[in-house]
């Protein structure tokens, strides 16, 4: 279980720290990771620093959560309340997997686009191990 999460927490504090990075305009792999339009190649939205920087906080929450669920560290939660946490970002990572049923995730219909091929290759299998491994620590 301490391999489950401190891969798992790994993953998500270089997640965190690339989210933190393209927050203070860094440009570094940022060319595919947002959905966009089949023709144009156009992003189908601009998300602002601030919302970056809350997704990067998010995942270095999480990344923390998974270390405590092993009790590497203590967050002074009770166990019932980062097992609950546990599932809940499987869930999270599950659904993101799935995706959307247009843009986004394993069932897409939108194919043809720099985003889409990265996110068969990369995305949608990283977001599917992410959940395979928070739910396994969930069962810890």
């Amino acid at each position: 279980m301490i391999v489950s999460a401190f891969v798992l927490a790994s993953i998500l504090c270089v997640l965190s720290g690339l989210h933190v990075y393209w927050a203070f305009g860094g440009r570094w792999g940022s060319n595919a990771v947002i959905p966009t339009q089949v023709d144009s190649e156009q992003t189908l939205f601009t998300p602002p620093p601030i919302a970056t920087l809350v997704v990067a906080a998010a995942l270095a929450v999480a990344a923390l959560l998974s270390l405590a669920q092993v009790q590497l560290i203590n967050l002074g939660l009770p166990a019932w309340s980062l097992r609950t946490a546990m599932w809940g970002l499987s869930a999270i990572f599950l659904l993101r997997t799935v995706g959307d049923f247009r843009y986004v995730g394993m069932f897409k219909r939108v194919r043809g686009t720099r985003f889409a091929r990265m996110d068969n290759l990369l995305y949608s299998p990283l977001c599917l191990l992410l959940s395979i491994l928070a739910a396994n620590l969930a069962r810890y």
